[in-house]
């Protein structure tokens, strides 16, 4: 495994900026809570998360983490931007969330320390920020139990993706701030599934993501042109 530290810091300083947003409905990360409850079901609906113990890698404010332990999981969500971290605490104090913790360590580190602690690991809209997306699936298989499940989301290299959640998203909608993403870091399906086959993950399900920016209205679909997810299964 990557012992090095997987992190590009201009990734981590662009998320940490705007680290007071992460749970202002309005703010760049509307996006984020408008999908989190299609993320939230779709993993649900594989493996039901009560009385789980649950990892959140990337977890940033702690938007999907928040919402895992209302369901009834112990979750961990670790992050490399402690200003993101700060913000996901201090959610969880004021919302009282239950069985939620959040840890400044990365995915490769907490990976040596506990292997094979969590039931299932998450891991969205993370994959195409870091040096070695390749590093973070080896340790997220290195993480869950055997049996156990791990849920990837990123975004596709492909000229529809580009079209739509780069000129669309950044420049023409303003969803998000322009810079957010690099085309060159996405990752195509196949690339994703060949991280997985190399770490021990058969992959079970994907679905695809998709937005209609007239009704402002996200649903699931077996387009993984642009925004897509996978479940996978250790073996």
């Amino acid at each position: 495994m990557n012992t090095t530290l997987n992190v590009d810091p201009a990734e981590i300083a662009k998320f940490s900026a705007l680290a007071h947003r992460w749970w202002d409905m309005d703010s760049e990360f509307q996006p984020l809570h408008q999908i989190n409850p299609l993320r939230l079901e779709w993993i649900n609906s594989i493996l039901p998360l009560q009385g789980l113990c649950a990892l959140d890698i990337g977890c940033g404010g702690g938007i999907l983490a928040d919402s895992m332990a209302r369901k009834g999981a112990d979750v961990l969500g670790i992050d490399l931007s402690s200003k993101a971290l700060k913000v996901a605490q201090m959610h969880a104090l004021e919302a009282q969330t239950p069985r939620v913790a959040y840890r400044e360590v990365s995915a490769e580190a907490l990976a040596s320390e506990m292997p094979g602690q969590f039931d299932v690991v998450t891991c969205m809209e993370m994959l195409e920020h870091v040096p070695n997306p390749a590093s973070v699936v080896q340790a997220c298989a290195t993480l869950v139990k055997p049996g156990g499940w791990v849920f990837f989301s990123t975004l596709n290299r492909s000229p529809k993706s580009f079209l739509l959640a780069i000129l669309g998203a950044e420049y023409v909608l303003n969803m998000l701030p322009r810079g957010t993403h690099e085309f060159a870091k996405m990752i195509r399906p196949s690339e994703l599934a060949n991280y997985c086959r190399s770490s021990f993950l058969d992959v079970r399900q994907t679905s695809g993501l998709e937005y209609n920016p007239l009704t402002k209205r996200y649903w699931l679909s077996d387009d993984t042109g642009v925004n897509y997810m996978f479940a996978a299964q250790k073996q």
